[in-house]
This record gives structure tokens, sequence and C-alpha cells, in this order.
């Protein structure tokens, strides 16, 4: 009975330390920190050659770089995109251009970068820009890491205070916040991290080893906040400027005999300090234009006081000009700067007026890459350079006014056309339209370099059952149409301008007129956002009476 009770108690001692083992490694399992490894190539998304690309302690999911030539390379259509657009790849000539304020550099496969390797590699259709490089002309940080097997690169664009602490002691970085988190790396203790996120009892850091994952709070002392410092010099881009408020009109020639009237013309302006004929006229795809310059006109508009803006447009009807192929060819592209320069020191002439409308969105980058290269030959050469942009809109973005601004002169607002010919009846500019078109402007363009066009004429609508239709017609021939008509006028507060109406039988014409009162508040916009000045289309749409007013 004895040795019965004995094998009892036996087998319970044994069933309780059975069942505290298994509870004891339950327990451990549970709240034990697990030892697994992170797979760094799957966490990075990335293997072999492949570099990882984190900017601003984010991963690039879609975004790798390469690793050629014992060189760390960036995709040069991202980098353009993300970090610095005027890195700009001619796919014509197999080059990398990059203007800058007064030179422009140029790198193909056999320019080499100080590291060694070249500034552009062409590989797996892609074009490879050297991180080196980009760092040279981008104010921006990098850390490379590429003596692990999963290479990455960590690319920071912004100056502002950042945390760091010490480590008190060892420490693993785990992919999430808890000890069941695989492992990332190992931090040794007095090693300094970034602190990104804090959490109850986790932080988010940055390593200086090149890891963003999770480790414990109490593992961390002594936090501080550290001022990253630039070096960086940025390119100044230096600008012309009218000494007194910029009081433009343009002066639209058709004919070398259209020269001849430009004196009688101006005789009825006042204040006027830019004249801006419409001299350059686009030919073809190959950079040619044709001329109607004029140095006797030049000479009389300096005698008179006035600054010569001559314009270049792709208004030619009689030629094929194809804007994303003429500005997408560099030669093209070169030609057509040089002879505008040639022709505007020929003559005399103090500045380029650009008039370049309705082109494609293909054709944006390389239109704003033309603006760039001839701003360089502007600036070298003291030319005036200004640029007319519609008011800005969705599907006209791609103009880059802020690209604009910081390398021309002056941004003219074209501020109308709110309603055209071929579209609906309406304002040619309402005070609303010039209004929004300033201010979305000002967020791209400083105010100094902003000139704002206004009309000087109005359109007269036609409404019957063929449709509708329209006539452009000047300040005084708007008026005489109103008073042989007999239109009564009604002052429409929201739109800042007089409208009437005419009914027949057959149609309905209607205007919304510009005169003294409508263009007395579109010039008050002007002074109230302390813009550059105003330009004014067209000479010869004018009256004596409206000059007082737009006089800034």
């Amino acid at each position: 009975m004895k040795k019965i009770l004995i094998s009892f108690f036996t087998v319970v001692i044994m069933v309780f330390i059975i069942a505290g083992a298994v509870i004891g490694i339950r327990l451990y399992q549970k709240y034990a920190p697990t030892k697994e490894r992170a797979d760094l190539e799957e966490w990075f998304g990335v293997s072999g050659d492949e570099i990882a690309v984190v900017v601003d302690n984010e991963r690039e999911e879609a975004v790798k770089g390469k690793w050629i030539h014992e060189c760390v390379y960036l995709p040069l259509s991202w980098v353009s995109s993300t970090l610095n657009e005027r890195f700009y790849w001619a796919e014509d000539v197999h080059e990398m251009i990059y203007a800058l304020p007064e030179t422009i550099v140029y790198a193909d496969m056999s320019v080499m970068e100080t590291n060694g390797c070249p500034v552009i590699v062409e590989e797996d259709e892609e074009v490879w820009l050297n991180a080196e490089t980009l760092l040279t002309y981008t104010d921006i940080r990098l850390e490379m890491y590429v003596d692990d097997a999963v290479k990455r690169i960590f690319i920071d664009t912004k100056w502002e205070p950042v945390r760091e602490a010490g480590m008190k002691k060892n420490g693993k970085i785990r992919v999430l916040g808890g000890i069941k988190s695989a492992i990332l790396a190992e931090v040794e203790k007095n090693e300094n991290v970034q602190i990104l996120e804090t959490m109850e009892r986790w932080v988010k850091v940055r390593t200086d080893s090149g890891y963003i994952g999770y480790i414990q709070k109490r593992l961390l002392e002594n936090e501080t906040e550290v001022t990253p410092h630039s070096t960086f010099e940025a390119p100044v881009y230096t600008s012309l400027s009218v000494e007194a408020p910029v009081s433009l009109v343009w002066h639209q020639v058709t004919s070398r005999e259209a020269n001849s009237a430009m004196k009688t013309l101006m005789a009825n302006t006042k204040g006027v300090n830019v004249i801006a004929p419409t001299w350059f006229m686009l030919t073809d795809n190959e950079g040619n234009f044709d001329s109607l310059a004029d140095s006797s006109y030049v000479a009389d508009a300096h005698e008179m006081g006035l600054q010569v803006w001559a314009v270049l447009d792709n208004f030619n009807r009689g030629a094929d000009v194809q804007s994303e192929v003429l500005f997408a060819d560099s030669a093209a592209r070169q030609k057509l700067i040089d002879v505008l320069v040639r022709e505007v020191q020929t003559y005399g002439i103090d500045g380029i007026n650009l008039d370049i409308e309705g082109i494609k969105p293909a054709a944006g980058v390389h239109y704003i890459q033309f603006i760039r290269e001839l701003s360089v030959s502007c600036r070298v050469n003291g030319i005036f350079l200004s640029v007319d942009s519609y008011v800005p809109s969705a599907y006209t973005a791609f103009y880059n006014r802020a690209e604009q601004g910081r390398v021309a002169d002056y941004v003219v607002i074209m501020g109308y056309d709110e309603h055209y010919a071929g579209g609906e009846a309406g304002s040619v500019a309402s005070i609303g339209y010039e209004r929004q078109g300033i201010l979305d402007t000002l967020e791209d363009v400083p105010a100094e370099k902003i000139i704002s066009a206004i009309p000087l004429y109005t359109r007269v609508w036609k409404v019957d059952a063929s449709g509708t239709s329209s006539t452009a017609m000047g300040l005084a021939s708007a008026q005489r149409w109103v008073d042989d008509n007999g239109v009564e006028l009604y002052w429409q507060e929201e739109l800042g301008q007089y409208y009437g109406e005419k009914r027949t039988e057959d149609a309905v014409w209607y205007i919304w007129l510009e005169e003294e009162r409508s263009l007395t508040e579109k010039v008050a916009l002007i002074k109230k956002y302390g813009l550059a000045g105003v330009a004014c289309w067209k000479l010869g749409f004018d009256t004596a009476e409206i000059w007082e007013i737009i006089r800034l």
C-alpha cells in the first residue's frame, strides 16, 4: 500500500512538472523576444545590383537605383520628376543637359564624374544618373550603404531640425513595434539614432547604419534636437528689371509696311514704357522663323522712351510648326536661340517676349528646356526675357509657371479669352477670372516678376439657328456697336463689367463690355497685389481716355 501511494505521488509530481514545463514554454514563447531575422532583400524590395531608395525616411516602392561600374545610379526620369527638374534628357543626341544661370552643362556616357564613373549610363532601356552628380546640383543629403549585401541609398530633401537620442545599451531594431517582430539590425550602446515617431513603449528610429525600424523606448536616453546644415550653394538666377512699373502694349505687326504705323498708333498712349511688336514667327520644326524687325522702328521707339521687346510666336498660319518636335530637337533649339539673339543684337532690340500658345502636353518639358537655354543667352547678353502664360488651370500646368518665374525676367498672365471664339458666349475677362489668375500665379511666381495682361477688346456674340459666333472689337468700336444698336447696359458686380443684349426674330446678340470702369477694376487688382506691371492687347484697340486709367 505504501509503494502504491509513493507511485501515485510520483505520478502527480511528474504531471505538475510536465504541466509547469509546458506552461513555462508557452509563457516563454508568448513573452520572450523573437530571434527571427528579417529577410532584408524582401524588406527593402531589392536583389542583386538593385539599390533601395529611401526619400525623407520613406522607401520608394516603385523606384530602384542600380549598382553600375561600382557606383550608385538613379533613374534620370525619376530624378527629374521628383528631386530636380532641371536634369533634362535630350533623347535625340543621348545627352543630359543641365542649364545653369550663365552656362549649360552637357554630359553623355563619355563624361566622367569625380568618383570615376560616367555621369550618365544607358542600360536596360533606362537612363541612369550618377548619384554624385545629383548631389552636385541639388540641395539634398545622401547616405549610401553599398558594402552590405542589400544596397540602399537614403536621400533627405528637408532641412528642419530632427530629434536624436543615444543608446543606453545594445538593442535590436525590429520591423514593427513589438518583441515578436523580426529583427532588422543591432544597435550598439552609445550609438545615436534619429527619432521619427514616438509611441507608448516603442520608438520608430533611423540608424546611422541605414535602417528604419522600431526599438524599445526604455533603451534610449539624452534626447536632443539637431538641425542639419546645408553646404549647397544654389545657383543665382539674376533677373533684369524695368525701373518703373512695366506698362507694355503689344503691337500686332503682320507685314513690314505695318511697322510704319507705330508712331501714329502710339500718339494716343500715355505712360507706356515697353512696346512688343509681333516680329518673329516660327516657320518650321528646324528652328527657322520669319522676321519683320526694323531698325528705324527700334530707333523711333528708343527716342520715345520705349523699350522694344520683340515677340516670338507660333501663329504663322502658313507654317507647319509642331512644338513637340521643334523643342525636343536639341540642334533646332540651339539654332533658334542663336539666330534669335543675333537678330536682337543686330537691331538693338531690348528684349524677347515669348508667346508660344496651344502646345501639346508632350511638348511641355521641351518648351521649358528651351526657355531655360534661351534665358542663359539672354542673361549673358543683357536681353530682357518675358514669357506669356495662360491663366493657370489643370490643363495648362505643363507650362510650368514656377520654372518660368525662376529663369525668366517676367511672366505675363494673359488674363483674357475666358470665353473665346468658337466657344460659349460670355465675358472675355471677368474680374473674378482676373483675380483668380493673379492669385494662382502668385503661388508659383513672385509678384515682382508678374505682369498682368488685360484686353483692350470686347467680343460681340451672336447666337442663331446656326450656332454661336463672335466678333472681336476694340474699345471704341464696341461702344459704337452698343450706341448704334440701342443696347441698354447693366452693370454686373460679380463680373465687373457692363452687360447688354439685343434680340431680333432670327438671333440674339450679347456683349460684356470692356470700358473705363471695368479696366479700372482690373488695374486695381494689379496695384493691390503689388505686381510688376500691366500689358495690353493690343495697340490700336485702345482709346485715349483709358491710358490715364491703365497708368500705374
